[in-house]
């Protein structure tokens, strides 16, 4: 790789890094290229990009980002998940996919500028998606609104209700 490639991955690196709410460190020895691909594929769903860059790269182009905090440990080989949306979804393949495979290691992730351990991550992924919790929000917000109508409708349904009564009575 000549300099101008290499300077030229790095300003790459350090525009989605600099932009990305979270980032995950993976370490890839002994997977094959076709679980590697699943992996790709199944992060390319969510939203994640997952590329293996050399260390010292990547390292130069996480300077003033909010991954920064990662550097301690680019160690070794080093794929990393660069995530523009919801973190969340992201989480939940790569923890997946590490239990399914032994040879695959989660070492590290980062969120706002924070580091999160692999026990950070796994809670991370154990948390329902944006749109499922969104969802569940709305649903509190028009609960009371929804009870209110009910009671509102009560009140003539069950003078209704008293008055037929009366007329069935009546009828009697």
């Amino acid at each position: 790789m000549n300099r101008n490639s290499k300077d030229q991955l790095i300003s790459e690196l350090a525009e989605k890094l600099a932009t990305a709410k979270a980032a995950f460190l993976a370490d890839y020895r002994g997977l094959n290229v076709e679980k590697v691909n699943t992996l790709r594929g199944e992060l390319r769903k969510a939203g994640v990009e997952y590329q293996v860059v050399k260390n010292t790269l990547l390292r130069i182009a996480a300077k003033n980002t909010g991954v920064e905090c990662l550097e301690k440990y680019l160690e070794g080989p080093t794929a990393i998940a660069i995530v523009q949306q919801d973190p969340v979804a992201p989480a939940k393949v790569l923890s997946d996919f590490a239990k399914a495979n032994d040879k695959f290691e989660l070492k590290v992730g980062a969120l706002d500028g924070k580091v999160l351990s692999i026990e950070d991550i796994k809670a991370l992924s154990e948390l329902p998606s944006r749109e499922v919790l969104l969802a569940k929000v709305l649903g509190s917000l028009n609960a009371p609104a929804s009870n209110f109508v009910g009671v509102l409708a009560a009140i003539p349904r069950s003078l209704v209700q008293v008055l037929a009564a009366i007329q069935d009575k009546k009828a009697a």
